[in-house]
């Protein structure tokens, strides 16, 4: 995670300086710092690239920063402010999709400061479906539904949940006679498909959804990238964009990236998948030499990265053992994409968010 701290007096200044140092000692985390910019285009600069970030000084001054550039909870990065002395952190906007409330708490934990989480229902224990959409890797449409399902459960009536391949006592159709599944307060099993409107749905059919309040689409696509060094994140999205689209894809139904241990630190591609807030992963290619199926297979590749092909056996790869490849590799300007689709089970989904 690369996170944007700014700050903007002495004292802010050293506290940054601290924080920096602090939360570098995790290995996932690349902080930067910065102070004398010109505070409106800063802001809009790291907004465009998706990066976290972090106001040191007055809450009024990051609100007046941030209002122009702000479009909806679901795409925009995560902005949380602390006090110069380093007693409170308060995530702003994208608490849960975003994670400003994880990275609060995060900060807090190791600048012994104390998170000032707002959200009501984290604040009430309430089952949070931004949250639980993020974990399970579920697209929501409808981003209304997601304040109509908290509203119910703060208000302690009951949420109506219907998911494909779940029966109503919550066992799994596809492994009948397992263990009973125990829902989060709040929430009721129904049939699957629903016979009228419930207030989730969880599917991958477009007519099943229709029938919810907030629907929840099943993220089932991996895309395989390789590419030249030092090809442009922008490239590398126009790239990955115009395909998608050519297929009736988006962003939003991409799972994960994957690629090449050589890639991992590849900048353009880490820029993307931060901007995009996708998941991004790696294997050796040895790893990927073991993938089995019929692929575009290329000697200069292979001497270059000991394996005959990337992204098709990337793309198959990070989808597991039911990864099917969809589409074969695409080429153009050093640039190499595949995508390929897993096989998605309601037995994959973890309830206890």
């Amino acid at each position: 995670m690369n996170i944007s701290v700014i700050s903007f007096t002495k004292n802010g200044n050293a506290l940054a300086k601290k924080l920096k140092e602090k939360l570098m000692r995790d290995e996932t985390a690349v902080v930067d710092l910065y102070q004398d910019v010109t505070l409106g285009s800063w802001v809009g600069e790291q907004f465009a690239a998706g990066r976290p970030i972090v106001f040191i000084g007055a809450c009024g001054i990051a609100v007046r920063a941030i209002a122009p550039h702000l479009k909806s909870k679901l795409s925009d990065p995560p902005v949380l402010v602390m006090d110069e002395k380093g007693q409170f952190v308060i995530p702003l906007v994208s608490g849960h999709v975003g994670g400003a409330n994880a990275l609060a708490a995060q900060i807090a934990a190791c600048m012994d400061a104390v998170p000032v989480i707002t959200t009501a229902t984290d604040l009430n224990g309430c089952f949070a479906v931004d949250l639980f959409a993020k974990e399970n890797q579920l697209r929501i449409l409808k981003k209304e539904g997601i304040a109509a399902v908290s509203g119910k459960l703060l208000s302690g009536e009951s949420v109506t949940v219907s998911v494909e391949g779940m029966q109503p006592d919550g066992t799994r159709a596809d492994t009948p006679g397992t263990e009973e599944l125990k829902m989060p307060k709040g929430l009721i099993l129904n049939d699957y498909p629903p016979s009228k409107e419930v207030d989730i749905v969880i599917s991958g059919d477009e007519a099943e959804l229709k029938k919810a309040v907030c629907p929840l689409r099943p993220k089932k696509y991996a895309l395989g990238l390789g590419c030249r060094k030092g090809k442009s994140a922008a490239d590398l999205e126009e790239f990955c964009r115009t395909v998608l689209e050519r297929e009736k894809l988006s962003f939003e139904d991409v799972f994960v990236l994957a690629s090449i241990d050589e890639k991992k630190e590849e900048e353009g591609i880490c820029r993307l998948v931060e901007t995009q807030r996708i998941p991004y992963c790696t294997f050796s290619a040895e790893e990927l030499k073991a993938v089995k199926g019929d692929f575009h297979g290329s000697a200069f590749v292979e001497e270059q990265m000991g394996v005959d092909n990337v992204c098709e056996r990337a793309a198959v790869l990070a989808c597991g053992e039911d990864g099917r490849l969809i589409l074969e590799k695409q080429a153009k300007d050093g640039m190499t994409l595949a995508v390929a689709r897993r096989q998605w089970s309601a037995r994959n989904l973890n309830w206890e968010i």
